[in-house]
């Protein structure tokens, strides 16, 4: 449960940390890049496994992090894409209603057993993840709806992605040295973009961009560094666990922005957040 609890506290932190990207108006995509450098060294500080540079590309599930970095970096593409041309609100539907590709995916090709309560949990979770992040600016243009599809395949085959390689390739021991590879990984794929904006006049460096990678590189590691270790615990399945944790990141970082950043929301959310509450009791059974 402490994994659980701490892989939801770090997503939450990440909520935080964007917000403040926003306030001190810090490059997004640049941000994004050096916290994959900031990931892939704090993993390889705490890690107990470690591997020469030299010996990286022996390693037999090194290419499943090449895998994922290239979907991290593009699935930030999209989603940037998603909240450019439909808003942010319909960036984070998409995103979160992905859920429901890693529970599909455990549900039907991993024969995962999950009882009615957590069923219904789980059906109950989508409803709340919708009404949660609703809002009165959702808008689809027949010629931008291609994004928030995108964006809501790529979330859930990132997820779907992690649990698949996790359970088949990584040992416990090696989840370290996995997490800070994939970060490394979608860290060289982000400096090839850099390398290519400079060279179009389009690149301009701050220093405030790098502390804001700080800042998000430490709890992005983390985040999915314990998602990876709850997701080992057999004595909880993973479509439970992805909808637990969805769901407790929506429910915390949407009371965070009502107090924290005083953010107005409608009565409806206010309906996602009881139903919100109702899924995670009954997910606890």
């Amino acid at each position: 449960m402490i994994h659980i609890i701490l892989a939801v506290l770090f997503s939450v932190f990440l909520f935080i940390v964007f917000k403040y990207f926003q306030k001190y108006n810090i490059n997004t995509l640049q941000a994004i890049i050096f916290n994959y450098l900031v990931a892939f060294v704090t993993g390889i500080s705490i890690s107990p496994s470690s591997i020469s540079i030299s010996h990286i590309g022996e390693i037999h599930w090194f290419s499943y992090c090449l895998y994922l970095g290239i979907l991290f970096i593009s699935i930030f593409f999209v989603m940037g894409q998603t909240s450019q041309k439909n808003g942010v609100s319909v960036a984070s539907v998409a995103s979160k209603m992905s859920l429901i590709i890693p529970v599909l995916f455990a549900l039907l090709f991993l024969k995962e057993k999950i009882d009615l309560f957590k069923i219904i949990g789980i059906l109950i979770a989508l409803i709340a993840v919708y009404f949660t992040t609703k809002r009165n600016d959702i808008s689809f243009g027949p010629s931008n709806y291609i994004y928030p599809i995108l964006l809501f395949f790529g979330s859930g085959i990132i997820d779907t992605s992690i649990n698949y390689i996790q359970k088949t390739h990584i040992d416990s021991d090696d989840t370290g040295l996995f997490s800070a590879l994939t970060f490394l990984s979608a860290f060289l794929i982000g400096i090839g973009i850099l390398l290519f904006q400079k060279t179009t006049n389009t690149f301009e460096f701050k220093i405030k961009n790098l502390v804001g990678g700080i800042a998000l590189g430490i709890p992005n590691y983390f985040s999915m560094y314990f998602l990876i270790k709850a997701l080992q615990n057999d004595k909880i399945s993973s479509a439970t666990l992805f909808t637990l944790i969805n769901i407790s990141v929506i429910l915390l970082t949407t009371l965070i922005g009502i107090l924290l950043f005083k953010e107005k929301i409608q009565k409806y959310n206010y309906i996602g957040i009881a139903f919100a509450i109702i899924a995670l009791l009954l997910l606890s059974l």
